[in-house]
């Protein structure tokens, strides 16, 4: 296994480049599968940051009941929106929409309806494109762990150290003390780039590498942090970033503009909100740190 090494500025050469003549196509079509009822901001959090990351088109595969929140908060978003009480018709939809996307971002804030069990499972099951995996997407993979080891295609997880635990069955107290090498176990073990989120992070991939990460502070302890995550790594995804670089670049960026914006708002009065708005300062090169 190779050595553990630091993320730092470096990571920057991990993002797509872009080009002088473009458009929308050019920077890939992102779908987050993300939000229930009470739970819209969850999936706005995620695509807003797909969007800050440079993704040229973001969709959001979300209940009914969300469309006039993120309609709202979040007008550049393309909306699919699934009916709770019809699960053969939210199937179809999501199909298309699947196919619609040359990435994807899975889980944040999707609930823990037997409905959403289903649409976890066929996304792990049908999509064979770049994919990103986070929160309730992993909650509902606990104890299903064959579908992370025969998923078809780029795959990223990032959990958690609680929601890691319920995928793995160890104690949270034993992952915690050796965050690198659980992360590099689980990602040797199942195929996966795995993202284990802690303070340090840690990135790892199948064939033994692995990163530890230099950014971030107490202030991203926050409620949305981690969508805002999801939705950076898939925006790099849909703009044709490999699945490691672009988990090791949205996790230094992230931490980075955590860092950013605790210069003004502090560490206390930091909001996941606040993240996305530095996103753009944290993937410019040459700057001055604190």
């Amino acid at each position: 296994m190779e050595q553990e090494r630091r993320l730092g500025e470096e990571t920057l050469a991990y993002l797509p480049p872009r080009k002088q003549r473009s458009h929308k196509g050019t920077y890939g079509r992102v779908l987050c599968v993300a939000g229930c009822v009470n739970m819209a901001g969850a999936a706005y959090l995620c695509a807003h940051a797909a969007y800050r990351s440079g993704a040229g088109l973001v969709r959001i595969f979300t209940p009914e009941e969300n469309r006039t929140i993120l309609q709202t908060l979040l007008p550049e978003a393309v909306l699919t929106v699934w009916p709770q009480d019809d699960p053969g018709k939210a199937g179809e939809l999501l199909a298309e929409a699947l196919e619609w996307a040359d990435a994807a971002a899975l889980g944040p804030g999707l609930g823990k309806s037997p409905a959403a069990a289903l649409l976890t499972e066929q996304v792990m099951r049908t999509y064979e494109r770049p994919l990103v995996v986070d929160a309730d997407g992993l909650n509902h993979l606990a104890g299903k762990m064959e579908l992370i080891r025969e998923h078809k295609g780029p795959l990223a997880v990032t959990p958690h150290v609680g929601e890691f635990a319920r995928l793995t069955g160890r104690s949270v107290r034993e992952i915690a003390e050796d965050i690198p090498g659980w992360a590099g176990r689980f990602s040797r073990e199942t195929g996966c780039v795995c993202v284990l989120k802690d303070a340090p992070s840690a990135v790892a991939a199948p064939d033994g590498r692995i990163f530890v990460n230099t950014t971030g502070n107490s202030g991203m302890s926050t409620g949305g942090s981690g969508d805002v995550l999801t939705g950076v790594t898939a925006g790099f995804l849909g703009q044709g970033a490999d699945v490691l670089e672009a988990a090791a670049a949205a996790v230094w960026i992230h931490g980075r503009a955590g860092d950013l914006a605790a210069r003004k708002e502090g560490q206390y009065g930091l909001l996941a909100r606040h993240l996305i708005e530095y996103l753009p300062q944290a993937m410019e090169p040459d700057r001055q740190e604190a």
